[in-house]
C-alpha cells in the first residue's frame, strides 16, 4: 500500500489543500476567455490595432487582456471587449461543488 495522501483524491481537492485552487481556476477561467477573444477577432478580421481601437484603449492594454496568465483585467476591459467583437458579458455566481 502506498502511504501518499493524495491518492484517491481528485484535483481540486489537491488544489485546494496546497491553496491554490482559486489561483489555478482564474487562470483556466482567463485562458479561455482570451482564446474565445481571439477567435472572434479572427472570425471578423480585426487586426489587435483595430480591436484596440474599438474598444478605445491602447494596444498594451489589449496584450494584457490577450495573455493567458494574466488575470489582472478589469470587467470594464472585457465588457469593451466583448461589445468590440458583438458579444455580451455574462457572469454568473454559482454554488460550489464538494465531493464528498
Amino acid at each position: 500500500m502506498s502511504n501518499n495522501p493524495h491518492i484517491g483524491s481528485s484535483l481540486d481537492d489537491f488544489l485546494e489543500l496546497e491553496r491554490v485552487g482559486a489561483e489555478v481556476n482564474a487562470v483556466a477561467l482567463k485562458r479561455v476567455l482570451a482564446w474565445q477573444i481571439e477567435q472572434a477577432m479572427v472570425e471578423k478580421g480585426l487586426s489587435k490595432t483595430e480591436m484596440a481601437k474599438a474598444m478605445k484603449t491602447s494596444r498594451a492594454a489589449l496584450n494584457r487582456l490577450l495573455d493567458p496568465l494574466n488575470t489582472s483585467v478589469t470587467l470594464n476591459t472585457i465588457e469593451r471587449a466583448a461589445r468590440a467583437i458583438g458579444k455580451q458579458l455574462q457572469l454568473e455566481l454559482v454554488d460550489a461543488v464538494r465531493e464528498s
